[in-house]
């Protein structure tokens, strides 16, 4: 579990004391200088005109967890593909262990690999499916069966060799596509959005699970998805593509708390926006003066210059809450509450904020429970308010 501060509460006041800026190691393993998989200038067109993934620079260091995150189209899929062989870059080098595989069929970069549509074998048995890649390198018939039998333990599927994928859920047939993945002891495990066809539950499930497996197995594995929650659950770093282009690659929670940019701020996690120009500006600290003429101080990210069309991106849990007019007015504005939404362990409040989108707002269960329709002040830190050009 991440540490957490324990919740302070104050009459009128709705707000929890800031959480800490983590600054964890993204692994804890002793890694080789030299890493696992490296991309050097990597492009890739199809159509000779537009690149699907531009000038990409990737270190894939040895034993970490690293998703590739980012909307349709933004090239993380490619970057996938042209890593596991079925794809062709246009420029550039792809290396394992400093040796180049950029011309290296698939089958000999000995990758495991897991699909979102699972790809076994209905004709086969559950621990044929799993034998198959031992039975193509020609492995002993014994040592198949000791190896089938240890990785259906592994995914705890012991004792079900014998079912067909038909008679297995979903997150069970996922199982078994691990397993498949994981009985040649590949060095890398590459993963294609593989739990987007599983319900939410289950999804959660299967999350816990597959990062409990990489802690045990030490593997390298490269995971792609949509979907921020589950890029930031699992992964040790998180690569976050738009456009062909890495936008951050950075430790879950330092991409979290500190996004480099305005698409990463609003792409990972749930963000408040306000939107102005820039005052004054001291270095990384800035003035944020609102359409109202209220001016808030925060965080000069990207150097913007003073009258520059800027917005200002936070948290909605580091906002500050406060249901009467604080003593201290300091980057305070005052808005409505439009809406309250119960998410059983806190409240969301929809703020109208005078010329700015709706604001959400987080804050803990307490007695004094908001109300649509009335007034509320919102305080926000200014070492969390990133302004961005």
């Amino acid at each position: 579990m991440l540490p957490r501060v324990a919740p302070s509460y104050s009459p009128g006041v709705l707000h929890r004391k800031p959480l800490p800026i983590l600054d964890i190691p993204w692994t804890h393993r002793t890694m080789s200088s030299l890493p696992l998989v490296q991309f050097k200038g990597v492009q890739k067109t199809y159509d000779g005109l537009s690149l699907v993934v531009r000038a990409l620079d990737l270190d894939i260091q040895r034993g970490e967890f690293l998703s590739l995150l980012g909307p349709s189209g933004s090239g993380k899929t490619t970057t996938l593909m042209m890593l596991a062989g079925f794809e062709s870059p246009t420029a550039g080098e792809i290396l394992l262990d400093g040796k180049p595989i950029t011309r290296t069929p698939p089958h000999k970069r000995h990758f495991g690999m897991v699909f979102q549509n699972y790809a076994l074998f209905p004709h086969m048995t559950v621990g044929a499916n799993v034998a198959y890649p031992l039975t193509v390198r020609k492995v002993p018939k014994d040592e198949i069966a000791r190896r089938t039998a240890k990785a259906l333990d592994m995914v705890q599927l012991g004792g079900k060799g014998d079912r067909y994928p038909a008679q297995l859920s979903g997150g069970q047939q996922q199982r078994v596509a691990l397993a498949r993945a994981l009985v040649f002891e590949p060095q890398l495990v590459l993963m294609d959005e593989p739990l987007g066809a599983l319900d939410k539950q289950l999804r959660e499930h299967m999350q816990i699970e597959l990062k409990e497996l990489h802690r045990q197995l030490g593997i390298t594995f490269v995971y792609v998805t949509h979907d921020q929650g589950e890029a930031l659950t699992m992964s040790d770093r998180v690569a976050v593509f738009n456009d062909g282009l890495i936008q951050q690659i950075d430790a879950v929670g330092q991409l979290y708390e500190t996004p480099a940019n305005r698409f990463v701020a609003g792409f990972v996690g749930d963000s408040t926006v306000l939107d102005g120009t820039l005052g004054a500006d001291d270095q990384d600290r800035c003035e944020l003066v609102l359409p109202t003429g209220e001016r808030l101080a925060g965080l000069n990210i990207n150097h913007a210059v003073p009258g520059a069309k800027v917005a200002a991106s936070v948290r909605p849990e580091r906002i500050e809450a406060h249901l009467t007019a604080p003593a201290d007015l300091a980057n305070v504005v005052q808005a409505a509450i439009n809406d309250v939404l119960y998410y059983g362990d806190h409240l969301r409040l929809r703020c109208a904020i005078a010329g700015q989108a709706q604001a959400t707002v987080k804050v803990p269960l307490s007695a004094v429970a908001p109300q649509a329709g009335q007034p509320v002040w919102l305080r926000f830190p200014p070492e969390f308010l990133r302004v961005y050009a």
